[in-house]
């Protein structure tokens, strides 16, 4: 079992920058490997972000240039810096851990699930 706690959400204006983090607790040496996903009112989840327990790193389309994923294993937790925040970046950001391998930011592969973190964009 994983739990998976996130904080650091809030409000941000556009072009601004916020740190997001997800510590979690586990009853297991094994590693996971982690992800970042967001959903907007009236659209689906998506993936964000992951890192694997490598630090391979692995970014949507969307976001590449502007967010970095980033983990602390000694701390048990994993960080999304926001950079250049677009409006299109507000809505509820999902961590998530997976077993290592295969790094995807497809959500059906990441078995738990933390509460989420609100972030939102003013202009």
């Amino acid at each position: 079992q994983v739990h998976l706690v996130e904080s650091g959400g809030g409000s941000v204006y556009v072009g601004g920058s916020l740190r997001l983090s997800c510590t979690y607790s586990k009853d297991t040496y094994f590693l996971y490997a982690m992800g970042w996903f967001r959903q907007a009112p009236g659209k689906e989840r998506e993936g964000v972000a992951a890192i694997d327990v490598d630090d391979t790193t692995l970014y949507a389309d969307s976001v590449k240039g502007r967010f970095t994923v980033s983990q602390d294993s000694a701390k048990n937790t994993v960080y999304l810096q926001l950079n250049n925040v677009l409006p299109d970046d507000a809505g509820m950001y999902y961590c998530a851990a997976k077993p290592p391998g295969l790094l995807l930011l497809d959500q059906e592969g990441f078995g738990y699930w933390g509460q989420g973190t609100q972030v939102t964009v003013s202009s």
